[in-house]
């Protein structure tokens, strides 16, 4: 097929690399794993063909992660958050409305993360061999330590862009010609510190808890022999996506290495009888929760009359920070204020500005926020357990302190959020324990 022409969608102040590829009546969007360069792409033969049999039934849009590729921005250096707006504005730069999803390797994560937070959007999604969490923790045992992975990176940095069938990337590509390009692919898709960034990034990203979220149909794939990621990541996603699809294929490494036409009919045949999804009542979220310390002792000093009308004030200033940091403002408490937002970097942020600002109305607050599914009530108001954790977390905060959930630290990794650990609690009304977080300024 001819190759497709390489166009830019503008994310923030970067401008983003995507090409479109096929005329088919399903929009695919693939979302590249940490390293990829779209130009170079059409000159891996192997890779080549298996693009072009995606694109002989759908409408394939690739793209370059920032700092990757052709892309603008710096590896390694905006978190999961960050890069949803990435995909965002391939989609509306490309005419896209409802896709698919397709996603290797770490690209999974992202494609968690966008699948779950745009349940409105993503029609279906299919993922070969995530990883959702690289580095073994509590009830997570199995992935490599990080000791271990960081020996693992050092060896792959030190024989990044070089031709040797020792290189995981290139293992298997028989023909010396071919071990080149793919070689030239790595040096002009990131360099060694570009990978070493990312792939440190990628190591403090935990994406499990985003997995029952997920509302769309999904597949679940991974090579059969595969000793690159334990077999057990693929299958706890699998596992934790409601209705989702497991499915192992022949192979043990790269699906373009023998079984590009067995995973490329596997993934037509899920996609194709694919309905469009339900506009859903429920959404991935993060929550907001703000209150006024002391507001009773206020009110008896100003008098009822120059109390409401500080309030009025209050909810102005909230209202207003909550618009400019894209969140939505879902109601008044009374002495404080619900709102939410589709990235929780942008909720802490406004949380900050409403304190701040706040505090020069000789107003004092506290905040709490946590990421997790709401279900969305009459008129526009939310509920559900991430409504009350979040109402919890913030009830833990003492004058001044603006506190997340252990879930929304992890989902922030990387994005220059300061916090620190304020141990594990206990929430009224809530199982287990919450770890908890303070920002910091």
């Amino acid at each position: 097929m001819e190759r497709p022409e390489t166009r830019y969608a503008k994310s923030g102040d970067l401008a983003i690399a995507y090409q479109v590829a096929g005329e088919g009546p399903l929009d695919l969007v693939m979302v590249p794993a940490l390293v990829s360069n779209i130009e170079l792409s059409w000159d891996l033969p192997l890779f080549a063909d298996f693009l072009e049999r995606l694109a002989s039934f759908s409408r394939l849009i690739l793209f370059d992660r920032r700092g990757n590729g052709m892309s603008d921005g710096v590896p390694g250096s905006t978190p999961l958050e960050g890069q949803v707006d990435d995909v965002t504005a391939v989609l509306e730069a490309a005419g896209v409305e409802q896709p698919a999803l397709f996603s290797m390797l770490e690209g999974c994560s992202l494609a968690t993360m966008f699948a779950a937070s745009r349940p409105e959007v993503v029609r279906a999604m299919v993922m070969i061999a995530p990883n959702p969490r690289p580095v073994s923790g509590p009830g997570y045992e199995f992935p490599p330590t990080a000791e271990e992975r960081n020996e693992r990176i050092r060896n792959l940095i030190e024989r990044w862009g070089r031709p040797t069938s020792e290189e995981g990337f290139i293992t298997g590509v028989a023909e010396r010609g071919h071990r080149e390009a793919w070689a030239r692919w790595q040096r002009l898709a990131m360099g060694p510190a570009g990978l070493e960034a990312s792939l440190a990034l990628h190591g403090e990203t935990d994406v499990r808890e985003l997995l029952p979220s997920i509302q769309c149909p999904t597949l679940v794939m991974r090579p059969e022999h595969d000793t690159a990621y334990h077999e057990l990541h693929s299958r706890y996603v699998a596992e934790h996506i409601p209705g989702a699809r497991y499915l192992e294929y022949s192979g043990a490494g790269p699906i373009w290495l023998g079984a590009a036409d067995e995973v490329a009919d596997e993934i037509e045949h899920f996609l194709t009888g694919t309905r469009r999804p339900a506009v859903s009542d429920r959404v991935l979220a993060t929550v907001l929760f703000t209150d006024i310390v002391d507001s009773t002792g206020r009110a008896a000093e100003l008098g009822d009359g120059r109390w409401r009308s500080l309030l009025e004030r209050h909810d102005a200033v909230v209202r207003e920070e909550v618009q400019r940091h894209r969140g939505r403002f879902v109601k008044s408490l009374g002495d404080g204020a619900l709102a939410v937002f589709d990235g929780p970097s942008r909720a802490i942020d406004a949380a900050s500005a409403i304190r701040d600002r706040l505090a020069e109305l000789g107003l004092e607050i506290r905040a709490g926020l946590h990421t997790g599914e709401c279900e969305i009530l009459p008129d526009d108001d939310i509920g559900g357990l991430a409504v009350h954790i979040g109402s919890r977390v913030s009830g833990l905060a003492r004058p001044g302190e603006i506190l997340v959930s252990g879930t929304v630290r992890d989902l922030v990794v990387g994005s220059g959020q300061v916090l620190t650990d304020r141990g594990e609690h206990d929430l009224k009304g809530v199982p287990g324990s919450w770890r908890i977080f303070e920002v910091l300024d």
